[in-house]
């Protein structure tokens, strides 16, 4: 069994897909899902009413409290997680990682995992520039348009040892049959 630790930050963009993609990986391989979320991801799940259906179909949910707060990082430069994921990934927690801030759990995370010579793959929101529509909580929709700074971000994402960068959160399951 390989163990993923998988942050979600405060996008709500995809995010009921990337719940139900969290779901079917662990029904469908043999993977141990460890949620790791930021206090705005904890939050927006809340408000996509998603977050009992995260906490029932996973036993181990990390939320944020600080930096280092549950301390996940050291786990994952020791090797106790294959990977981690970063999906939905804002365009706030995206500058940061291009940038090397670490002050939250999950740019924390990303770090030193990177630095532990784990692998990363993160999906940001905000990668393409253009229009894009997106649910709001309500279920409506709402339509905006990538910042040109945030698509530089992204790509700055590329350009960092062992960091990948996800053209779509399903492009993560070829990455578990590969491990398994």
């Amino acid at each position: 069994m390989i163990k993923i630790a998988w942050g979600i930050t405060g996008a709500g963009d995809i995010l009921k897909e990337t719940v139900d993609l969290m779901i079917e990986l662990q029904k469908k391989y043999d993977v141990e899902i460890v949620p790791v979320l930021s206090k705005n991801g904890e939050m927006v799940l809340k408000m996509y009413k998603l977050h009992d259906r995260l906490v029932s179909s996973f036993p181990k949910i990390k939320v944020e409290s600080g930096p280092n707060v549950p301390f996940i990082a050291g786990p994952l430069q020791a090797g106790a997680y294959k990977f981690m994921v970063v999906c939905p990934a804002t365009a706030n927690t995206t500058a940061k990682i291009a940038h090397g801030i670490a002050d939250s759990l999950i740019t924390n995370a990303v770090a030193q995992a990177t630095k532990g010579g784990t692998q990363v793959y993160i999906y940001p929101v905000d990668q393409r520039m253009g229009s894009l529509t997106t649910k709001i909580p309500d279920g409506s929709r709402l339509t905006i348009t990538v910042r040109k700074v945030d698509v530089d971000n992204a790509n700055k994402l590329r350009e960092i040892e062992n960091i990948t960068v996800l053209g779509h959160p399903r492009e993560i399951e070829d990455v578990v049959k590969k491990c398994l």
